[in-house]
């Protein structure tokens, strides 16, 4: 993929995202890595559905912006992820709607906060852990993800949202959607008795 094609999937994505109410306002980010080793992001205070190719942030892995609008200040715990995991290519973070209010539960597990009653998110992310809350471009959010990293491709970030990371700014988008689905069908089914997929079961689904 050229890097003129990664700037016109990003604003193409970014738009499906904002069209279909995962994003609103200025809220979330998305970021990939180019092939010539520096990132693609979206600007600071930039709507999702509102992108423009040639003004997307371009910035170097250890976060000098070179060319574009000036970059969120969230780009730093993206740099923290490429940098910990070698396999992430890309990084979505929304504020959709279930899993920003899943995020915002007490007594979640922090190792695994969704709980397996569907195939899905184990063959696609896997674990997901809870990130505490510290504030909008906190360095040690990017600290603890730069910890989590190498050992998880999806996150939630404590009254915030969540973090997907992929193989490709698609993979990364179409695995957010998952999640976000799968936050949707845990507060449609409540307080209802939950039928859990089995430890097998999920060690199943991990060696598919």
């Amino acid at each position: 993929m050229t890097e003129q094609q990664a700037r016109e999937e990003m604003v193409q994505l970014g738009a499906s995202f904002f069209q279909r109410g995962y994003a609103t306002g200025s809220a979330g980010n998305l970021s990939l890595l180019l092939e010539d080793g520096n990132l693609l992001a979206t600007p600071t205070g930039s709507c999702l559905g509102e992108l423009q190719a040639d003004l997307l942030s371009k910035v170097t892995i250890q976060g000098e912006w070179i060319s574009g609008d000036k970059p969120s200040k969230e780009v730093a715990f993206h740099r923290a992820l490429y940098l910990n995991n070698p396999e992430c290519k890309a990084v979505v973070h929304l504020h959709s709607h279930y899993l920003t209010a899943l995020s915002c539960l007490n007594d979640l597990d922090t190792e695994n906060c969704i709980r397996p009653f569907t195939p899905y998110v184990v063959m696609r992310v896997g674990d997901v852990p809870v990130v505490p809350y510290y504030k909008p471009g906190d360095q040690r959010l990017a600290d603890d993800l730069a910890n989590l990293a190498s050992r998880y491709n999806a996150f939630l970030l404590a009254n915030h949202g969540p973090v997907v990371v992929g193989k490709s700014l698609r993979e990364a988008a179409n695995n957010t959607e998952e999640l976000e689905e799968t936050a949707r069908l845990m507060f449609t089914l409540g307080d209802r008795s939950i039928r859990y997929l089995t430890d097998s079961e999920i060690a199943e689904l991990r060696n598919f």
